[in-house]
Order: structure tokens, then sequence, then C-alpha cells
């Protein structure tokens, strides 16, 4: 009983072990893929699958891509499907790129696809923009002319790619600057912005003949003007900024002035009670030495009483008194 229950068990394991062992080999030599490759006329051999799964490269991927190619009549070597992979690349959109290419008489080797597609560009779509361009529409652009008034613009400007330069060339924000650089100045060199509304070609012209797409990726076909409005007169509010600016720096002078003028005042004030306070010092001095008598004083006295009661009747508007004749 027991070593029929023992034989049982080592049946199951054994059946377990061999399952294991046919999942394990199919998983290592893609049986399918190598019949899809056999049959598609783009020849992959076993143990060449077999290293992808040790290298830790799909072989789905790159058997796929590989047979996409050759249908289309591109010969890429295995190795540098592979190799691409292994590099981080996206395979499939580097050979659907290379595709698309071939299909549009666009030079497109491998290596050219690759490094752009490693430079994290969209090689698939780079190729598309090549084929279609794309209209590329600038913000709203405030310039001012010699006149002083303002004008905003809107630019859209039609740009396809440049292969040769997709690689380390500038983007789209280059681009936009650069366009809407060379809006600034061309609205600004105007005389006057009539000028600009009369003739908003002139602004294309002139931008196009500065070639703005030197060192980017992308070649600029043409520069169209969708939109042009008159803003504000900058020249009148500058005009009004500066003047209210003199004026508050005149007026600030004239303060400086004022208050050097009291100041000026209060000292002349100031050296007068110092010289009044010196009189009766003076009056003493005069008294000790026999200078002066005291019918002099007393008749000083009379003289300053007087004066004091003519200024207040001046202060109060009244009539004086009349003088008695002796």
């Amino acid at each position: 009983m027991v070593g029929s229950e023992t034989g049982a068990f080592g049946a199951v394991a054994l059946l377990a072990l061999l399952l294991a062992t046919l999942v394990f080999i199919f998983y290592m030599v893609p049986v399918r893929l190598w019949i899809a490759a056999w049959a598609a006329g783009a020849y992959v051999g076993l143990f060449t699958l077999i290293g992808m799964r040790l290298r830790r490269v799909p072989p789905g991927v790159v058997v796929t891509a590989r047979i996409s190619a050759v249908k289309a009549g591109l010969d890429i070597a295995l190795n540098d499907l592979e190799a691409h992979f292994l590099a981080g690349g996206n395979v499939v959109n580097v050979v659907n790129a290379m595709i698309s290419a071939d299909k549009a008489n666009i030079a497109m080797p491998f290596k050219r696809a690759a490094a752009i597609d490693l430079a994290g560009r969209d090689v698939l779509a780079a190729v598309k923009m090549s084929v279609i361009p794309k209209v590329i529409e600038t913000p709203r652009i405030a310039a001012v002319a010699k006149d002083g008034i303002q004008l905003m613009a809107v630019s859209r400007v039609t740009v396809r790619t440049n292969i040769d330069r997709l690689v380390g060339g500038a983007g789209e924000e280059t681009v936009i600057a650069r366009v809407g650089e060379g809006m600034v100045s061309t609205i600004g060199s105007a005389a006057t912005h009539k000028d600009v509304l009369e003739n908003p070609d002139h602004i294309s012209k002139h931008i196009l003949a500065k070639g703005l797409d030197a060192g980017t990726a992308y070649e600029i076909l043409s520069i169209d003007i969708a939109d042009v409005d008159v803003g504000e007169n900058i020249g009148a509010k500058l005009q009004i900024d500066q003047a209210n600016a003199d004026k508050q720096i005149a007026q600030a002078k004239a303060e400086e002035r004022r208050a050097m003028a009291v100041a000026l005042e209060q000292e002349m004030r100031a050296r007068v009670v110092e010289a009044e306070a010196e009189v009766p010092r003076a009056m003493a001095e005069a008294f000790r030495q026999g200078n002066l008598g005291i019918m002099d004083y007393y008749r000083m006295k009379n003289v300053q009483a007087d004066t004091a009661m003519r200024e207040a009747i001046a202060e109060t508007g009244e009539e004086p008194p009349a003088t008695q004749k002796k």
C-alpha cells in the first residue's frame, strides 16, 4: 500500500518536472516567433532567439520590427536592432519612421534614426512633420512704432522638420522667440503704425530675410501675419509720465528753496533776539562808566513806550491820538 502511494507521488512529481521543463524550453525557444520570421523571409536562428532571452531582450519586439523592415524592403541588421533596444531606444518607432521616410523618398539611415530616437525626440513624428508641414501660432506680441503707437500682432509660422539638424537643433520655442524678436524689430523700425497696418507683409518678408531657422531643427517655409491690432499710445503715456516726473522734481526744488528761506529767516530772527539781549547789558555798562544819565534813560524808555503803543495801534487798525503842539 505504501509502495503504491510512493510510486504515484513519484509519477506526479516526474510529470510536473516534465511540464516545467517544457514550459522553460518553449519560453527560451519561441518556436512560433521563429516560424513567423522564417515565413516572412526575415529568418532568425533559434540560438539567436535563445541569446536574446539570455540578454533580456524581448525577441517579440526585435523580431517583429525586423519583419516589418524586411516587408518594407529595408535591410536592417538584427544586431543593430538589438543594440538599439539595449541602449534604451524604441525599436518599433525607429523602424516605422524609417519605413515612412523610405515611402516619402527621404534619406533616413538607421544610425541617424537611432541617434534621433536616443536624443529623446519622436523620430516618427519628425518624419511625419517633414512630409506634412506644421503650423505654429505665436502668442500675441506687442511692439511700438516710432510714432509711439502700440501694435499687437499674431503670426502663423509654417515649418517642417529638417532631418539633418534634428539632433542638436533648437526646438519650437526658439523658432517662436526668434519670430517674435523679428516682429518687434520690424514694427519698431516703422516710421508710423499706419505703415505696418497698410503693409503687414513687410513684417513677414523682413523676418524671412533674417534666416531665423539657422541652427534649429526646423525649416521655416512661410510666415503669415494673422492679426494686427492697435493698442495704446505709449508715446503719449511716456510724455505724461515724464511731465509728472519733471513737475515733482520742480516741486521738490521749490520746497527745498522755501525751507532754506524759512531757515534763513529764523536765523536772522535769532540774531535780532541775540542783539536785543545785549542792549540791557550795554546800558548797565554805560551807567557804570557814566556815559548814560538817568534822564537819558527815562527819555529812551518813553520813546520805547511810544513806539510800542504805535505798533499796537497799527495792529488794531485804529487811528493814533493826535499829538499836541507845544
